[in-house]
């Protein structure tokens, strides 16, 4: 059995959630963690100076929590997609299971950085698209007036640097780019990590 762990990072509403289930689609013996499942309850994430909820902080997460699931398929991938009602679809001998972990933070926290094959980081460096795509999602409560440029933008850097800091081998994808020719790209980059893994098994 062989395994392989490709992340996908990226700043809150940067379209990782749609790369990943797409990729997910793609990749058979596939499954997602996603990060954005493990926040804590609302009433007991923090407050900034100014007035903003610290959600873009690895303490605003149940890591522990994620850690866990993760370790629960490394263990036995197969038993952790039929527990997520998802098919095996190889044959025996020549499977290559494949968890894909999107999320914020998740180059940035250390138990996590030695577990990926593939760091794909969807990387943003033009201010003005952003208002665009933040206004496309709808939260309840709704944001503070300011949060995304206030916070969330701020917090981007600070985390991308810590996290370019961290890490040496993230291939950083261009946020501008089409949807299709993004998916097109890691889906290309996704197969021949497969390829290589089983040819490399094969071969011992």
């Amino acid at each position: 059995m062989r395994t392989l762990v490709v992340g996908i990072g990226g700043m809150t509403n940067g379209g990782k959630s749609t790369m990943s289930s797409s990729l997910h689609l793609r990749i058979p013996n596939s499954c997602i963690i996603a990060q954005d499942a493990f926040f804590k309850d609302d009433s007991v994430i923090a407050l900034d100076s100014n007035g903003f909820k610290q959600y873009d902080v690895l303490d605003a997460l149940h890591m522990d929590r994620m850690m866990s699931k993760i370790e629960s398929w490394r263990k036995d991938p197969d038993s952790f997609l039929a527990s997520q009602s998802l098919k095996t679809q190889c044959s025996v001998g020549e499977e290559v299971f494949v968890l894909i972990v999107e999320g914020f933070l998740i180059f940035n926290y250390g138990p996590l950085v030695g577990l990926y094959n593939l760091w794909l980081m969807k990387r943003t460096s033009l201010w003005p698209t952003f208002p665009v795509i933040d206004s496309s999602r709808v939260y309840t409560p709704p944001d503070l007036p300011g949060y995304f440029d206030g916070y969330v933008w701020p917090m981007y850097l600070k985390n991308r640097q810590e996290m370019e800091d961290m890490v040496l081998d993230i291939v950083f994808l261009d946020g501008l780019e089409s949807k299709e020719g993004l998916l097109d790209y890691v889906y290309r980059d996704v197969t021949m990590e497969i390829q290589r893994l089983m040819g490399k098994d094969l071969a011992v």
